[in-house]
């Protein structure tokens, strides 16, 4: 018998709200989570991105607020804005079933707004710990009558500083409350804060055969410091990717590879933490409604990021350990879906990447490619033994999306060369690079048949 929603404590309207939305079976963190949490347990959930922990703690939520009670009920604390965007966006599609009303309370939108919110009947307030130690120094919300706390993405909260202001918010609240603990990792920061304010919690762990998803071909491409950027270009021909994200280890480098990737008529985009949040939503809604087809982010700026159809990641700079590994090839290969996770390697990356390897418990498969010509795109070493059309499912389907557009000199050098009876066969789309694409010659591009994606971004 397969199971259900309704089998695990869930009530008929929500149930057949999931069903609206294509989600008929429970994952396994929400089929141990759910039951505990409808039973008023505290609970600390560990289980890898994207095996379904946001419904696993909005759901039992949901089904035990009150509507006949103008209190906030509820409260759900993610380190970053991006996050409580993505949760708010996934409560937004279910309250209607039980008549919840919602606030998402993070930096960067209108406070005097959300003010005006908070004065109505709320049941449920979603936010970032700095907007809402804001809203408590307020006093524009009340969290006295608050019966249940979710701290999601816990260990990042922890990297980046705001287990203070975390402490300080749970103090503001009942100390007869059930508390949620959501994340991927437990390090010893995370044990504490659970031993400190949680009540006997039920431990829940969900793993996969290996530490990271099953569903994600991994892949390492051994290059140089020199032809990472053409080696990039390269293998994003080579794969046409439907939706990427290229992650980066620092702003400054999202700025200079996004830049270089506009000048070489690939459709991108960036997300850091210097834009303003205006520019980052702009951003992100493009990136969803697949009007950018590469998003080039920082770990912080991409935390907790789910796209549907998202089919590849690019490390075009490594992690900095295990942990962050799995939390950036995560964004792919979601809800059962094949993806593909690329890492691109240096001699001074080769121990950080040793150091992946112990702590995923597995040898991620290498293929080097070193430009020998820094001039050209053409002269690579490559050694591959098992490459095979590996990852032929996302080549050339006719619903694929193509990685950059030609521009008008690459296709007068083209010609040029059929002319001269050197003809050169097409193997990769757009690989051969523009060289020196400025002047009249920058952001012009070839008209597609597919004038979704035609549109290359100027420099």
């Amino acid at each position: 018998m397969k199971s259900n929603f309704l089998n695990i404590g869930i009530g008929e309207e929500l149930n057949d709200r999931l069903k609206e939305n294509g989600i008929i079976e429970p994952t396994p963190i929400q089929m141990e989570a759910i039951p505990a949490l409808i039973a008023s347990k505290d609970v600390i959930g560990k289980a890898q991105t994207g095996t379904g922990k946001t419904l696993a703690f909005l759901l039992p939520m949901m089904e035990r607020i009150d509507v006949n009670k103008s209190a906030v009920q509820g409260l759900i604390i993610a380190p970053t804005r991006e996050l409580a965007i993505q949760i708010t966006a996934e409560a937004r599609k279910l309250i209607s079933a039980k008549g919840i009303n919602i606030l998402a309370a993070y930096g960067g939108q209108d406070v005097e707004k959300q003010i005006r919110k908070l004065k109505g009947n709320i049941h449920m307030v979603i936010g970032t710990p700095g907007r809402l130690l804001d809203h408590i120094r307020r006093k524009s919300v009340d969290f006295g009558k608050l019966s249940m706390l979710v701290l999601d993405e816990a260990d990042q909260m922890l990297h980046m500083g705001f287990l203070k202001e975390v402490e300080m918010i749970i103090n503001k609240t009942p100390k007869r409350r059930q508390t949620m603990c959501f994340s991927a990792t437990m390090p010893k920061g995370i044990n504490t804060l659970a031993v400190k304010y949680m009540k006997e919690p039920i431990e829940v762990s969900v793993k996969s055969n290996n530490v990271t998803l099953d569903e994600i071909t991994q892949l390492v491409i051994e290059t140089t410091d020199r032809g990472k950027r053409d080696a990039l270009y390269k293998v994003i021909d080579e794969e046409k990717p439907f939706m990427a994200v290229i992650f980066c280890r620092t702003k400054r480098r999202v700025s200079k590879l996004n830049e270089e990737l506009q000048k070489n008529g690939y459709n991108s985009d960036e997300l850091h933490g210097d834009l303003t949040q205006a520019k980052r939503e702009k951003v992100m809604k493009s990136f969803r409604k697949l009007e950018i087809q590469f998003l080039v982010a920082t770990d912080v700026a991409a935390r907790g990021l789910d796209i549907e159809g998202m089919t590849h990641v690019f490390n075009f700079d490594i992690p900095q350990d295990a942990e962050n590994y799995i939390h950036r090839i995560g964004r792919t290969g979601r809800a059962g879906k094949d993806g593909v996770a690329i890492t691109f390697v240096t001699q001074k990356d080769r121990e950080t990447l040793n150091q992946i390897e112990k702590g995923i418990k597995m040898t991620i498969k290498r293929r080097k490619m070193v430009n020998k010509n820094s001039q050209s795109s053409n002269h690579w070493i490559e050694e591959d033994k098992d490459r095979k059309n590996k990852f032929k499912k996302f080549g050339k389907g006719k619903n694929q999306r193509f990685g950059r557009n030609k521009s008008n000199k690459d296709s007068q050098s083209a010609n040029k060369k059929n002319e001269s009876g050197k003809k050169e066969k097409d193997k990769f789309a757009g690989t051969k690079k523009q060289g020196t694409a400025k002047g009249k010659a920058k952001g012009r591009f070839e008209k597609s048949s597919n004038k979704r994606y035609s549109k290359g971004k100027r420099a």
